[in-house]
């Protein structure tokens, strides 16, 4: 297996293992839980029994030690079959992340040791994309914290085991604060289940808490810092992972559109669409876009890793370019694909639906724009 993310060799063989489990059980499954709006229990079974959800984990309490690069290159695979899993996976991988970096022992052991998912509990009504900034209420009583919040759409809702979640802090100056939540706590309500347009199966829900109780030790960093566990583990997580979800999709949709035009033939004299250059010159200009964000996000990863002055601009353009660049190679794919692309069972119209969501998805395209235009003039991001 060729070994374009620069691996070490016991990344390459857990990435090797990624791969099986995305042709196993993930490709088989994408159809069903896109129509049925069903979250990946097999494939996250699978990961599990795999070890790949102590992917980033650290090795002192079990996990693989793998890193943001290793995460990106798993997503990015899981995304080539489904996007709902792969999406499901990468807020597991932002999640433990943070735990990894602020939760205590117990927290930690919970995902290397037994398995459990992670997801962000980020995005509330009162505050919609701009997530730094949450209007929760923490409130602290004793050795206990009680929250209280409106969330919307949370990724894994009801189905992962541990939030990562974000409030205003319980009594320091700042603007948030994080704790890590269980699923069961007494308190948190599901009010309805996700039916949109893509991204089905990746159980994204509003989750309303109401005097949720959970231990003070299982802040996620110190009261009222939340914004600087966003912005320094949060925001490069899961900028470049999306940036991955975003590549991998356009790879399965490519890869679909391909077979397509290969295969389909003119009955009178027997060519194949591909024969027409206008077709694969559409072909030839979504190869070259997807190898350009590949291109983007591989000098990302490094550009973080080496402590480059440019980390943070790529940071803020990963997400963006991914995004954007996705819809217009999903746009070629269908008009590649002409009216077999509005079927279902060549799969390019799911992959055109899923690709709808990255540049809506918290911080939207407009807003990271406006946040690079910043980081270019040399002005404060976020001031």
């Amino acid at each position: 297996m060729a070994n374009p993310w620069k691996l070490d060799a016991a990344g390459q063989a857990l990435l090797e293992k990624a791969d099986t489990v995305a042709r196993e059980v993930i490709a088989p499954a994408a159809k069903e839980l896109d129509e049925k709006a069903q979250f990946p229990k097999a494939a996250f079974k699978a990961m599990r029994d795999a070890g790949l959800l102590k992917l980033v984990s650290a090795k002192e309490v079990g996990g693989h030690g793998q890193g943001l690069r290793a995460a990106v290159a798993a997503c990015e695979r899981y995304a080539r079959e489904c996007a709902s899993t792969a999406m499901v996976a990468k807020m597991h991988h932002c999640g433990t992340a943070v735990i990894e970096a602020h939760g205590i022992p117990e927290l930690r052991k919970a995902i290397s040791e037994q398995g459990k998912v992670t997801t962000l509990a980020f995005s509330e009504y009162g505050s919609r994309s701009h997530f730094w900034i949450p209007t929760s209420s923490a409130t602290r009583a004793g050795d206990k914290v009680k929250l209280t919040a409106a969330k919307q759409l949370i990724t894994s809702a009801g189905e992962c085991d541990i939030y990562v979640w974000s409030s205003k802090p319980a009594a320091a100056e700042g603007l948030s604060s994080i704790w890590a939540v269980p699923v069961n706590a007494p308190g948190l309500k599901i009010n309805q289940s996700y039916g949109g347009l893509g991204l089905r199966g990746n159980a994204s829900s509003p989750i309303n808490a109401t005097d949720v109780e959970i231990p003070a030790s299982w802040a996620l960093g110190e009261d009222g810092k939340g914004f600087d566990v966003m912005m320094g583990i949060v925001m490069p997580w899961f900028s470049l992972q999306n940036c991955a979800v975003s590549v991998g999709m356009m790879e399965g949709a490519l890869a679909r559109t391909i077979k397509h035009v290969t295969n389909g033939k003119y009955a009178y004299n027997q060519t194949v669409i591909a024969d027409l250059p206008q077709v694969r010159g559409w072909l030839a200009r979504a190869r070259n876009k997807i190898d350009m964000v590949r291109g983007h996000l591989l000098d990302s990863l490094d550009a973080i890793e080496q402590g480059r002055e440019d980390a943070t601009l790529r940071v803020l353009q990963s997400k963006v370019i991914g995004a954007e660049t996705s819809l217009e190679v999903h746009d070629l794919c269908m008009r590649v694909n002409g009216g077999a692309g509005y079927r279902k069972d060549n799969e390019v119209e799911r992959f055109f639906r899923d690709s709808r969501a990255a540049s809506v998805m918290a911080p939207v395209s407009d807003a990271l724009y406006e946040f690079i235009g910043k980081a270019v003039c040399g002005m404060p991001v976020f001031g």
